[in-house]
């Protein structure tokens, strides 16, 4: 007989991973307990010695699906003689902390039971288990028990307290467990009454929300990590209206869809994106539009690829069920729901029809933090919304929906084990080897899932950027990436980022020894740390921005650092060393430095951020820089008046609010309207994806992009594309030129510089790269010369990874 103690550290609260542990050790004939710490997950075991082993073994093969070991710690301990096996109450530990789950779609079983009439949840908008339903969105504080979430005012009743402390039942300490006699319920209120009137409740709140989406209304639902304004997606004045309101022009919206069959009805989905969709993340994918599809063109104008997720709600699945008779067992349907609802079904009334799809967005006004609080949501979405569909459900942080989309490349290898390492947290293993996941939005589902660094660093907040923001906060080797922020562009976006830097800090029992943050002196999120720093007396590390790019792309590879790489860090603006707004960089970095070694030449941005509006304007600009005419016959110049021109040639020439840039997002911007894409924009990096829409995929030619060491030169392409434009070549020729030539000029740098320097890795990382047509062209191109490549899956490539890299580069300078 031996005694064992054992700690296990990862997400293994909130999992299912205690009960697990209990029924093994039943299986097994094993006496001692279990219990859940601040730390993770404590076991004292007795037993036969050969048993033990085994029993070890199987925490790792058998464990939950949920459930993430990161860690096993085992060691022999005292006999203390137990005869049975024994959960003990969670204990806290002061400075310990754990991982903690994202929020998780709807499980399998919980799905099968809310569409069974004879279980006593049917059709209840809650129901829930170990293996699915919120987590982080609703928990206040470690350990993950139920009086430390948004649930602790609901009491359990009888049969849910039963299950809930089963360790044999599915729902054994499910925190947010209930059902319709305990538990939360939702209300449908009209704008058009009285605030706070419910004019329907529980199901036939849900039925009069499907019929108002119906008739072409819109709906603002409460779910998991805040509200959603919901309309029709094949109702072209439905979607119209609902930009109108919301105040996005042209910006792409989300949809949702009822099943597989249905979205590959209206899209291409290869097993790669099923997996994606289907996983318990449940995030939006991009996926390739079908010319056939009848979704409205508004839905997302100019492009050729619409984000969709499944439902991942009970409520969602309620919401977009597909039309059914009542006739036959509706008596007992009646018995299973509460009685206040129970006159509701009647045998003679059908289901509302089901809807194909719905544009599901977040609930605010356009670049506002999304809504949460019910109170909140009819102060600040009435105007936008026809009804709401609420529920009492509190949401303790808000939590947008992630954006993911898979990237495959038949020339390039990836192992099994290699992916399965990689995309721990985004798929099984095996799915798809030849595909790369590629998140654009990290956020529900994946935050607050940690990034395993190569070494122990010390507690550092990294406050990220300006747009896309997300925070960093670091404990020992975990790097807890935030959920999405937004913009943070104005007060009630700053608030947010607040609430959420406080409630990490507090989760992951963080103590910030130094603040890391952007170069640029006007960011919300460096003022924030400059003003926490001098409050605290904190060290205040400023990292530059494209530095923080790649550092976060070889952080999520667990590269150590001791070698630099070559980074190509290609976005739209970052603050630079010498004042000028970078985006066209070839650095050599590694965790404590970069060397500026290459760049897109420079040229001029008239009227700074008003260029970035209109493309025409930075079109202009460069054709000046470069010394080229402009040609009356271009779009780009017949978009202004010839005062207009006049004006803009004067403001270059005697250098009026020019700034100059590398920016490799402008330079997009400007080919595109030069190629006659578009001429003004109303949301970031419209030009540039309108652009990358239309290319053609057959076109082999490319523009002829210079390489003369450290100049990235654009002369020769620009007058290539000029020629092109006004011998009326198609846009979709223009579009894969333009992309072939930018990819070659990457291979050709990175193999000049790999003769000059010896390094032989590169690391792509900026919001370029999220041109999925540049990628397919550049990473064969790279790879058949032999390099090794990294490229981002576990944080976005835009500025939502940039607070990991800032972290890391504080790290390692705080070491020095």
């Amino acid at each position: 007989m031996q005694g064992l103690r054992v700690h296990v550290s990862g997400i293994v609260q909130g999992v299912g991973f205690r009960p697990f542990v209990y029924n093994l050790a039943l299986r097994m004939k094993l006496a001692g307990w279990v219990n859940n710490t601040s730390a993770g997950v404590d076991i004292h075991i007795e037993g036969d010695e050969a048993v033990l082993n085994s029993f070890i073994e199987k925490l790792s093969s058998e464990k939950p699906p949920l459930a993430v070991m990161d860690e096993v710690s085992v060691r022999e301990v005292p006999l203390e003689n137990f005869t049975t096996f024994d959960i003990q109450h969670s204990t806290s530990i002061e400075g310990a902390f754990q991982p903690i789950s994202p929020d998780v779609a709807i499980c399998d079983d919980c799905l099968r039971e809310l569409f069974d009439p004879a279980d006593r949840r049917y059709r209840y908008p809650f129901i829930n288990c170990t293996n699915c339903g919120p987590r982080f969105t609703i928990i206040q504080d470690i350990p993950y028990d139920r009086p430390k979430t948004t649930m602790a005012g609901f009491a359990l009743c009888p049969d849910c307290e039963r299950e809930y402390k089963d360790p044999t039942d599915r729902r054994f300490h499910a925190q947010p467990v209930a059902c319709s006699v305990c538990g939360p319920h939702v209300w449908l209120e009209d704008v058009s009454k009285v605030e706070g009137q419910k004019s329907r409740v529980g199901e036939d709140a849900v039925q009069e929300a499907r019929r108002l989406l119906a008739e072409g209304k819109i709906v603002a639902i409460k779910g998991l990590g805040g509200f959603h304004l919901a309309c029709d997606a094949t109702n072209a004045k439905a979607v119209t209206e609902l930009r109108n309101r919301k105040l996005r022009v042209d910006k792409p919206f989300a949809l949702m869809m009822p099943d597989l069959e249905t979205i590959e009805r209206h899209c291409f989905v290869s097993e790669a994106e099923r997996a994606l969709l289907q996983s318990t993340a449940r995030p939006i994918v991009l996926l390739k539009r079908k010319s056939e599809s009848n979704i409205v063109p508004e839905v997302a104008p100019g492009q050729d690829n619409i984000g969709i997720m499944l439902p991942y709600t009970p409520l969602h699945y309620l919401l977009l069920e597909k039309a059914t008779s009542l006739r036959g067992g509706a008596e007992r349907r009646r018995s299973n729901l509460p009685a206040a609802e129970r006159g509701l079904l009647r045998e003679d009334r059908p289901r509302n029809d089901g809807l194909d799809a719905l544009v599901m967005t977040s609930g605010n006004l356009s670049e506002e933090p999304i809504a949460t609080g019910n109170d909140e949501a009819r102060e600040r979405l009435s105007g936008l919304a026809d009804a709401f569909l609420f529920h009492n459900r509190d949401i303790h942080i808000r939590c947008d929906d992630s954006v993911v989309r898979v990237f495959s490349d038949q020339s390039s290898v990836v192992s099994q084990t290699e992916h399965a390492i990689r995309n721990r947290q985004y798929a099984s293993p095996n799915t798809y080897p030849l595909s790369r996941v590629y998140p654009i939005r990290r956020s529900r589902g994946y935050s607050p899932f940690p990034v395993k660094l190569p070494f122990d660093v010390p507690q550092i907040l990294a406050t990220g950027s300006e747009l896309k923001n997300t925070f960093c906060i670091t404990n020992k080797n975990y790097a807890f990436l935030s959920h999405h922020i937004g913009d943070m562009e104005n007060y009630e976006t700053l608030k947010s980022f607040e609430q959420g830097v406080e409630h990490f800090e507090r989760l992951f029992r963080v103590k910030p020894v130094a603040i890391a943050c952007d170069l640029h002196p006007n960011y919300l999120a460096t003022r924030y740390a400059i003003e926490r720093a001098q409050r605290e007396n904190l060290s205040t590390f400023y990292v530059q921005h494209h530095h923080a790019h790649i550092a976060a792309c070889m952080a999520e590879h667990g590269l150590d650092g001791s070698r630099p790489v070559i980074g190509l860090a290609f976005d739209g603006t970052g603050y630079g060393d010498d004042g000028a707004i970078w985006g066209g960089e070839i650095l050599v970095a590694d965790y404590r430095g970069y060397q500026r070694v290459g760049q897109l030449e420079y040229f001029p941005l008239p009227g700074g951020d008003a260029s970035i509006k209109k493309p025409a304007r930075t079109a202009l600009a460069l054709l000046w820089s470069l010394g080229l005419d402009w040609d009356d016959r271009l779009a780009s110049v017949l978009e202004f008046c010839a005062d207009d021109r006049t004006l803009l040639r004067t403001q270059l020439e005697k250098k009026i609010n020019t700034p100059m840039t590398s920016s490799m997002g402008r330079l997009f911007d400007a080919f595109a309207a030069l190629a006659g894409v578009r001429q003004a924009v109303n949301y970031e990096a419209q030009a540039a994806m309108e652009f990358e829409a239309l290319a053609d995929p057959l076109e082999g030619g490319k523009y002829p992009f210079g390489w003369t060491p450290p100049k990235v030169e654009a002369r020769r392409a620009v007058e290539a594309l000029v020629a092109d434009a006004l011998a009326g070549v198609p846009i979709g020729v223009m579009s894969a030129r333009f992309h072939n030539g930018l990819a070659e000029v990457c291979r050709e740098a990175c193999a000049e510089l790999r003769q000059k320097l010896g390094i032989n890795e590169v690391a792509l990382s900026g919001g370029v790269w999220q041109n999925i047509t540049l990628l397919r062209r550049a990473l064969p191109l790279l790879e058949s010369a032999g390099f090794k490549v990294y490229l981002h899956r576990e944080v976005p490539t835009n500025d939502g990874g940039l607070s990991l890299g800032q972290a890391i580069v504080a790290a390692n300078r705080l070491s020095d």
